[in-house]
């Protein structure tokens, strides 16, 4: 049972469900305290939005449970205990700092408003603890760039000059296993999709991401597209792909949730560069990570502004908020069978190539003219890899009020020919009986 006087330092997981290259957990476990954690299923995320959308559907909420399973067996190898608890953060936390005497938080830094209002809902319910906060979820590490986050560029590409040739990547960090001492009496329990108010659901068969949730998953799809497969060597020619699990590397959703590091994938191209060879498409993954470390430092600068209509260009459009519109989007029912066909592989997987939402997006907002920030909360619902960071950046680019000075938009069409040349993406889902 706990000692009384025995401090304990309580790590509060969030989007940073892993124990491999995790800053927040190794702070946490140099010190000669007791080490705990938690992970909340806040019930404010499986509420309904005002646009009508579940802020989490079950796609996503299934692949956390999978995750946060997965978290507490990696975590119980340390001898570390994780309570879970389908409850709000703030009146959870201070019970379980009462009962384990809690003397320091480790968490992850986050800054978008939602995570803010999490952690101050919980400061306010808290004396005589102290607060340690950690960058978790970044390439390129805050503290090393060489510019003021307020300075961010407005174009990727600046950004992109600045940072790939002059700032290093901090090193992976490890955990070692504590003394079988730091276990607790773990009573909790994972909620069910029952208890999260879903149905029980199995994977579509013809999904693009067959995957499972969780830190193990994560490291198995990377070894596997890596070193297995060695599809990494192709990702440049195949990430424009549309149908199956391999034309890209999938590794957005164990990233959007923190189960894998940005870190921990740039290592390891690295590691392939080294043993075998190294060519524009494992250059172009690490571009990839880049481009989501740009979006994270755009949201850091402007704030709340990513979240507005006019986003961070302030530019004013008439949108429209028509609802049969946007159900006609929503079910695969507009002019575009290509829009549709994109529309219905997200309704039934939880799953969208890049490809297809930059075109589904750009219909939304350029041709039907409607609110993009509607469009971004049914990705939000829908998306299992749903970061807010990407979805709200990549929405206001391709509504143009967002990092694109250009204000482009796609042509449908002329994509869908080539991109889906022969139909089969098409086919796949619009007419799934011939498959």
């Amino acid at each position: 049972m706990q000692k009384e006087q025995e401090h304990t330092n309580l790590v509060w997981f969030r989007n940073d469900l892993r124990t491999i290259d995790n800053a927040v957990l190794a702070s946490a476990c140099n010190s000669e305290n007791r080490v705990i954690a938690i992970y909340c299923f806040d019930p404010k995320y499986f509420a309904v939005n005002k646009h009508g959308f579940k802020i989490t559907e079950k796609y996503r909420a299934n692949f956390l449970i999978e995750t946060t399973t997965d978290l507490k067996q990696q975590l119980a190898e340390l001898n570390i205990d994780l309570l879970i608890y389908y409850a709000l953060p703030e009146s959870i936390i201070p019970e379980v700092c009462t009962n384990y005497n809690v003397t320091d938080i480790y968490l992850q830094n986050d800054w978008t408003k939602d995570e803010m209002a999490a952690e101050n809902a919980v400061k306010s319910k808290l004396e005589n603890i102290t607060f340690h906060k950690e960058y978790n979820q970044f390439l390129f590490h805050p503290e090393h760039i060489n510019f003021e986050i307020s300075k961010t560029p407005q174009v990727f590409t600046v950004f992109r000059k600045k940072l790939e040739k002059y700032v290093s990547i901090r090193e992976t960090v490890s955990i070692e296993k504590r003394s079988e001492e730091n276990q607790i009496e773990n009573k909790t329990v994972i909620p069910t999709l029952q208890d999260l108010g879903f149905e029980d659901f199995k994977t579509h068969p013809q999904s693009a991401f067959p995957f499972n949730g969780g830190e193990t998953e994560a490291i198995k799809r990377l070894n596997d597209y890596f070193f297995e497969t060695k599809k990494l060597g192709f990702y440049k020619k195949t990430r424009n792909g549309l149908v199956g699990k391999d034309y890209s590397s999938k590794f957005s959703s164990w990233l959007a949730n923190g189960s894998i590091s940005a870190r921990t994938i740039y290592w390891k191209v690295k590691q392939f560069e080294t043993e075998h060879y190294k060519n524009q498409s494992t250059y172009w993954l690490i571009f990839e990570l880049i481009w989501r470390d740009y979006f994270k430092y755009v949201s850091m600068k402007h704030g709340s502004q990513i979240f507005k209509l006019e986003g961070i260009l302030g530019k004013n459009y008439d949108w429209s908020t028509d609802k049969t519109q946007i159900d006609k989007w929503i079910n695969g029912e507009t002019a575009s069978d290509f829009v549709n066909a994109n529309m219905i592989e997200l309704k039934q997987t939880g799953w969208m190539s890049n490809r297809g939402r930059q075109n589904v997006a750009s219909y939304f907002a350029k041709e039907l003219q409607l609110d993009w920030r509607i469009g971004a909360a049914y990705f939000e619902s829908m998306l299992i890899d749903y970061d807010v960071h990407s979805n709200y950046g990549n929405w206001m680019y391709v509504a143009g009020v967002g990092n694109d000075p250009r204000d482009r938009k796609f042509n449908v069409q002329l994509q869908a020919e080539r991109y889906d040349t022969n139909g089969k993406f098409r086919k796949l889902w619009l007419h799934p009986s011939l498959f």
